[in-house]
């Protein structure tokens, strides 16, 4: 059976298909309608190196469940294969991909069946083709997969948004964009066009008499195929008295001025919230830092929390439980950096043997689950305490105290004697 098959047993009202796509009535009387740019986000060289870098950075995020050993089938399926056909890497990196082109990106739960509806899988769908409706007070999503339609409760979904503003249920569109996207089109069609029309017309020759259209383009026919073909291996030039002068165009390639293209390139920068140092891996470590701080970690929040909300029951996320989205694998700290953070952390409990040994990439330990601290620690309001419990301290009396007084007084009086 495909993975896609169980998609149509997420409700029961399956077999009303074509009465829940034709009848429902949209959510406060609009239609939450996604689309990206007309020409494509995602096919612009610019744009799909910013949004590849932040899904490749989300990706290698490590999602956890903690607290309770219940969800243990739950945390084995996060941070393995959400599905059949993808693995944690890949699940992470097309949902934010989604996420960054589209705003919006849904997390559909993968049930055993319809009765029990234990999740047994996570699949990110696009944002695009998919619609929120209600029926009878239920709201329901939309949405498609490999161009088959399919429909859930929106309870049971993650729903992920970005420049989230007007509408309730879905994110803006990535309209501020467009003009830069048409710059960036314009500015590369131009630089397409000057290059041909440089490299086309390489000479100027006029006629010495007026001839008519037909005539013109024979001479220029015969002009290029005797003279400035490659037969023409002689380097020389020659031509009759039809033509008055002949002049050599000297060809330019055409450039975009510099600062214009700055300013293209600034403005999807600052879209993105990412620099060019990040793009090419020249960023420096407090550099790193602050994008992960400013893009990566605000991901991260919203995913865990999705994915909590979706899988832990709420009697148990009053108790503390949740899912996290460890970032333990982005090695984009300084080695020196790296020593700091281990010893610090290692030696106060905080981390265990085998998260140091993640933040150095490599293999784990036996028994490096188990957390140290140096013994020498207290808490501060009982220093004093403390102290004036050393300070009491006597030693050991083992009997030996009178017998070393009456030895000295006895060795005295027979001095006296003598």
């Amino acid at each position: 059976m495909g993975i896609f098959s169980r998609f149509r047993n997420n409700i029961e009202t399956r077999k009303n298909m074509e009465m829940l796509t034709s009848t429902f009535r949209l959510l406060n009387g609009y239609s939450p309608v996604f689309t990206t740019y007309n020409s494509g986000l995602f096919e612009m060289g610019l744009t799909r190196s910013c949004i590849d870098k932040i899904a490749t950075q989300c990706s290698k995020l490590n999602p956890v469940i903690n607290g309770n050993k219940n969800y243990k089938r739950l945390n084995t399926i996060l941070q393995t294969k959400p599905n059949r056909i993808m693995t944690t890497q890949q699940f992470l990196y097309r949902l934010v991909t989604i996420l960054v082109v589209e705003n919006n990106a849904y997390i559909v739960p993968i049930f055993d069946n319809d009765i029990n509806r234990n999740i047994v899988g996570f699949y990110p769908v696009r944002a695009v083709g998919s619609k929120i409706v209600t029926h009878k007070g239920v709201d329901y999503l939309v949405y498609k997969i490999q161009d088959n339609e399919y429909v859930i409760e929106y309870e049971y979904v993650g729903s992920l948004k970005r420049h989230y503003y007007k509408k309730e249920y879905v994110g803006e569109s990535n309209e501020a964009i467009h003009s830069t996207m048409d710059l960036i089109d314009t500015q590369e069609q131009g630089i397409k066009e000057g290059i041909k029309s440089g490299a086309m017309i390489r000479f100027l020759a006029r006629l010495g008499v007026v001839q008519n259209a037909e005539s013109i383009k024979n001479e220029q026919k015969r002009l290029k195929e005797d003279q400035l073909s490659m037969d023409n291996n002689g380097g020389i030039l020659i031509f009759d008295s039809k033509f008055a002068d002949i002049q050599k165009v000297d060809s330019k390639p055409f450039i975009v001025d510099k600062e214009q293209m700055d300013l293209i390139k600034n403005n999807v920068f600052d879209y993105f919230h990412i620099s060019e140092a990040i793009l090419q891996n020249t960023a420096s470590e407090d550099q790193w830092n602050l994008f992960y701080e400013d893009v990566v970690e605000p991901i991260a929040i919203q995913i865990s929390q999705v994915l909590t909300n979706m899988i832990i029951k709420f009697t148990d996320i009053e108790k503390g439980l949740n899912v996290v989205l460890e970032s333990t694998k982005l090695q984009f700290i300084s080695n020196t950096t790296k020593l700091n953070v281990s010893q610090q952390l290692f030696d106060r409990g905080i981390l265990s043997t085998n998260q140091v040994m993640d933040i150095w990439n490599l293999p784990h330990v036996e028994d490096g689950d188990k957390r140290y601290i140096r013994k020498e620690y207290t808490e501060v309001n009982n220093l004093d305490k403390e102290g004036s419990e050393e300070d009491g301290k006597q030693e050991p009396d083992n009997g030996n105290s009178n017998d070393g007084n009456e030895q000295e007084t006895s060795n005295n009086e027979e001095n006296k004697n003598e």
